[in-house]
């Protein structure tokens, strides 16, 4: 079967891809931003849009793919998150999101409003993230 023909937009292969890099403020156009710098957010990441956008109702899955311009292979900004747009038989699933566009504008507008962004308390201090996150992989580790 050759999926990428299928023209269902329900299948998985027809997902639109939207990468963190493509809101990610800290990115110029050249980097791979698809979206002006003052709509975009500081370094989002998977997890971010993926949660943002399964709040919104909409069906996403992330893959572990890397944008081919993404030069930090942390695991941070690794992956990419896929979202149907369209129901199988051709209309939108979400009236607000016609286009990948669309989704990225409300990501990157409601990523700032998530819990974990808001709880951090205004400054981005990555050395007690960093602390945060080690903590919680050691335990998920049987």
């Amino acid at each position: 079967v050759m999926a990428h023909l299928t023209q269902n937009p329900a299948d998985k292969e027809r997902f639109i891809c939207v990468y963190p890099i493509y809101i990610n403020s800290k990115k110029t156009l050249a980097e791979g931003r698809r979206i002006p710098t003052e709509k975009a957010v500081e370094n989002p990441s998977c997890a971010e849009i993926r949660d943002v956008l399964t709040a919104a109702g909409m069906n996403v899955y992330v893959e572990n793919k890397m944008h081919p311009r993404e030069w930090n292979r942390d695991v941070q900004f690794r992956g990419r998150v896929r979202v149907q747009m369209k129901q199988a038989d051709g209309s939108l699933c979400q009236e607000k999101f016609t286009s990948r566009k669309d989704v990225m504008f409300y990501v990157a507008e409601m990523i700032p409003k998530l819990k974990t962004r808001t709880q951090k308390g205004g400054g981005s201090d990555t050395s007690s993230q960093q602390g945060e996150g080690g903590k919680k992989s050691k335990k998920k580790k049987k």
